[in-house]
């Protein structure tokens, strides 16, 4: 007798009791195995492979075997015994096996309903731009059952295989979305455990074991990588290591071989800071600029994504990165960009590069036999973004008088007066109605030629459609936030006041500064890459001429970019705007804003980590 679907039955009746709870929204990946139904988290230890399983309360058929009898008392169905279930669960449900043969055996620790982790998934019902598929979401009912496992070894395994309950096909029967963990260090985000996976144990450095697959690699290329980014003002050279390799190059000063302490934090930054801007090895178009130590900031990667360390705290070695930025000002996009790499170490012998310009990534490597990262500017048709004066249509302010019919048209009134007072007399009477003839002819005839500007008085000055006032509207706005992609506060300034009234000038500065921070980034600011008019309502001011009021609402998406990783942001304004002409120009002169909202996905701050 098949009693599977009875025991399935029997467990779905008494989890009814759970309840949902809304997702938050976070997490950057991008393969959606976070949202997997069933998940396991697997921490491998000195001594025992640990696994945390939530079984998704549809699939637990799959997982019938870890079900205890007291779930289904008042049940009459005859099982095998505890034991024989556990070693049968080892064998053919999610099976772990030591060095390719050994297979351990599965103990369970706990088991009990609960509802499922919350992990954030922002992307989730998207499309992936890499393979063209929606991203999943978590399934609706939060119904989980969650089980602790152990499967213990004696002898520390070189490698372990992981194999999930398969189908006759070879293929597994349920979807499972993991993540592993190697003495706390994690060897790769979430990926879906689709069919056996092999994972290469190095116990002497957990942070190089990896998994054989190779869509089952970890984002880190490499622990030591160098990011060049090439932009229209500033060329930026960012080096992301793992402090424990750095070892090999200069002492950290660490009391202890396992964590480095809190107050180890800002002396051991200094240093290495220090230490790679001594190395620092580039030239832009054949010259050595001066280098500026930018930043220096201990990088903490999760499941959530990665984050800047603002405050300092015990660190585990094995697992802490650092991040140094060299930033190096230019008057303009370079030619070419030479980067030498002389770090070299036994367990360094190549090292991941990113190079990246407007046009993109370009990942590629140097070893000690070609160590130079080189970037070459084939940026044809690239325009760096200007801010310039946007300039009121010459038909608001003057008119266009045609000078030739002019003064035809001024000749012909005496000849009228003429006309009118001598038509008793044909002779004459008939020579002024053909010279006025004549006049009129020249004056259509001249109309298009000799025109000369004179300015249009202010009680028939035209108003802007409402088209042309937006697209007013859109270009200040752009130009206030490419002010901010410019170094320095009085390169800012300087900008801003291209479309910003004077006494706007520090409060719009200290508003975008606040606003567009990106504390994923380090509180870095974001640069805008793209604006939009969602609803603009204009009126037009009778004093002074031409002002116009806006309640406008648009959008403002920026990102910060560091070390291979881009950080977003994006907000949502509505604000009451009055603009005005200064000197021949459009400028914003008074602005109020009404709501700010932020409206990405990391809007919402991520719950914590889990523990390794």
């Amino acid at each position: 007798m098949n009693t599977r679907p009875l025991i399935t039955l029997s467990i779905l009746i008494l989890s009814f009791w759970l309840n949902s709870t809304p997702c938050l929204a976070d997490w950057v990946s991008l393969t959606g195995a976070e949202n997997a139904p069933n998940i396991a988290e697997i921490h491998i230890y000195k001594d025992h492979v640990k696994v945390e399983l939530e079984i998704f309360v549809n699939d637990i058929i799959t997982f019938d075997r870890l079900i205890p009898d007291e779930y289904l008392q008042g049940i009459n169905v005859k099982r095998p015994s505890h034991d024989v279930r556990m070693r049968r669960f080892s064998s053919e449900d999610l099976q772990m096996l030591a060095d390719g043969s050994q297979r351990l055996i599965a103990t369970l620790k706990r088991i009990e309903p609960r509802l499922r982790k919350e992990r954030p998934s922002p992307y989730a019902g998207k499309i992936n731009p890499y393979t063209g598929q929606i991203i999943p979401g978590p399934p609706e009912d939060k119904r989980v059952i969650y089980v602790e496992l152990t499967y213990p070894f004696t002898q520390r395994p070189r490698s372990l295989t992981i194999i999930p309950p398969l189908d006759e096909n070879g293929i597994s029967k349920v979807p499972i979305g993991f993540i592993t963990y190697h003495e706390g260090v994690q060897v790769i985000d979430f990926r879906f455990l689709g069919q056996p996976v092999h994972l290469k144990l190095d116990w002497d450095d957990p942070w190089y074991s990896e998994f054989e697959e190779k869509n089952l690699k970890r984002w880190q290329r490499g622990s030591v990588m160098s990011f060049l980014y090439v932009e229209p003002l500033e060329v930026r050279h960012e080096v992301l290591a793992r402090v424990k390799d750095l070892e090999a190059w200069l002492d950290l000063g660490l009391r202890g071989d396992q964590f480095i302490e809190p107050d180890e934090n800002e002396p051991l930054k200094e240093r290495i800071g220090e230490f790679f801007l001594k190395q620092e090895a580039v030239t832009i178009d054949g010259k050595r600029l001066q280098p500026i130590l930018d930043r220096t900031a201990f990088v903490k990667y999760t499941v959530m994504g990665s984050t800047f360390l603002e405050q300092p705290e015990r660190i585990p070695i094995n697992t802490a990165m650092i991040g140094v930025i060299i930033t190096y000002l230019t008057d303009e996009i370079p030619r070419e960009v030479r980067v030498q790499w002389d770090l070299w170490s036994d367990r360094i012998q190549q090292v991941p590069t990113d190079t990246i310009d407007p046009a993109g990534p370009f990942p590629s490597f140097v070893t000690p036999d070609d160590n130079v990262q080189v970037w070459n500017n084939y940026l044809k048709t690239y325009q760096p973004p200007t801010v310039v004066r946007i300039d009121l249509d010459e038909s608001l302010t003057t008119m266009k008088v045609p000078l030739a019919s002019a003064l035809c048209f001024l000749a012909l009134i005496p000849l009228v007066w003429l006309i009118t007072k001598r038509k008793g007399r044909a002779e004459p009477f008939a020579l002024h109605l053909a010279l006025a003839v004549v006049l009129v002819v020249a004056a259509l005839f001249l109309r298009p030629f000799l025109h000369v500007s004179v300015a249009r008085p202010t009680a028939i000055a035209p108003s802007l459609t409402e088209e042309q006032a937006t697209a007013v509207l859109d270009s200040l706005l752009r130009n206030t936030y490419r002010s901010f992609e410019f170094r320095g506060e009085e390169a800012v300034y300087d900008k801003l006041a291209t479309s910003v009234s004077g006494d706007l000038l520090a409060d719009i500065y200290l508003m975008n500064r606040r606003s567009l921070a990106v504390t994923q980034a380090g509180g870095a600011q974001a640069r805008v890459t793209d604006i939009e008019i969602e609803e603009v309502k204009v009126e037009t001011l009778s004093d002074p001429p031409l002002a116009m009021l806006y309640r406008a609402r648009w959008t403002a998406e920026g990102s910060v970019n560091h070390w291979g990783h881009i950080h977003t942001r994006k907000n949502l304004y509505e604000a009451h705007i009055t603009v005005e002409p200064v000197d021949g120009a459009w400028k914003i002169m008074a602005l109020q804003i009404l709501d700010e909202q932020r409206i990405d996905p990391y809007a919402l701050q991520p719950a914590s980590p889990p523990s390794a």
